[in-house]
């Protein structure tokens, strides 16, 4: 296991509650594959992961829009430059099978931003957002 679910604090908005959630408990059976090195269930949860926080982003991109929130923009690019890391490692996985490098993103750069992701700009969201959505 990664994450503990009271890691990532909870926000002002039910459905990016829920978001975090989801991504929690795949990003959780996901680690497990990857630390027990299961190549078979590594490449099938790749695949629910990389699908997963494409529709988490996503998601929270169209709130931010619809609501116009501000730092909207800002939010994005916190997105965009972890789709980036992910799409690298999942290349890296890819060409190599190397179960410690997933390992070591995901427990170190990963979670990390996630962490920090939620408690600076998914609250500041969530906080202009409200239950509204």
């Amino acid at each position: 296991m990664l994450f503990k679910k009271t890691e990532v604090q909870q926000v002002a908005n039910a459905m990016m509650n829920m978001l975090h959630e989801e991504e929690i408990d795949i990003v959780n059976d996901f680690h497990d594959a990857v630390v027990a090195k299961d190549v078979p269930k590594i490449d099938e949860l790749f695949e629910v992961l990389l699908y997963d926080i494409e529709d988490h982003f996503s998601t929270e991109e169209d709130m931010m829009e619809e609501s116009k929130f501000y730092a909207a923009s800002i939010h994005k690019a916190e997105h965009d430059s972890m789709r980036k890391k992910v799409k690298a490692i999942k290349d890296a996985w890819d060409a190599d099978k190397d179960a410690q490098k997933v390992q070591n993103f995901l427990e170190g750069d990963f979670k990390s931003w996630m962490v920090l992701h939620v408690a600076r700009w998914d609250s500041e969201t969530a906080m202009h957002l409200g239950d509204s959505m």
